[in-house]
């Protein structure tokens, strides 16, 4: 995994301009009850007033809004789906997204809102899909209104 999380990195730092870093995250696979109680538990921790990573965890998860993975800033840790696979390009889709927040956070990125975070993870991981011939509407059914929506400041 950490020969995965290195070559990534430079990826990201090469291919987007990000900050490289041989800080690494930890990773965790979850159970989907374990992802479900994660989120929540940081819903609760937001609502007490402390930074999120994660901009949509102001409500609890619906049942049309899968949860693929989470990155927990105070941490530094990606939480993935214990079914997770090295060799799924949508899988290691995933790792990639949460890396850009790790980078985002160990590297003092400034964002006008957490929503706004989002974007460059989705543009790191639309563009890791395509080398792979595939979309993220053809991974995770996430088109680009869906992302916009996702990644706008709303106040």
């Amino acid at each position: 995994m950490q020969e995965l999380l290195t070559l990534i990195v430079t990826w990201l730092a090469i291919t987007f301009g990000l900050p490289a870093t041989d800080e690494l995250p930890r990773v965790a696979f979850v159970s989907p009850a374990e992802m479900v109680d994660i989120r929540l538990s940081r819903v609760e921790t937001a609502a007490e007033g402390s930074v999120m990573a994660e901009p949509r965890l102001s409500t609890p998860p619906e049942a049309s809004q899968a949860l693929y993975a989470i990155y927990d800033d105070h941490s530094r840790t990606i939480f993935l789906p214990e079914r997770w696979a090295a060799d799924s390009p949508s899988d290691v889709s995933m790792l990639v997204h949460e890396l850009v927040h790790h980078l985002q956070n160990v590297g003092g990125l400034d964002y006008a809102c957490a929503e706004a975070r989002e974007r460059p993870a989705y543009q790191a991981q639309a563009r890791w899909l395509e080398i792979f011939g595939t979309t993220l509407f053809d991974a995770f059914e996430v088109d680009p209104m869906t992302i916009h929506l996702r990644t706008r400041c709303m106040h």
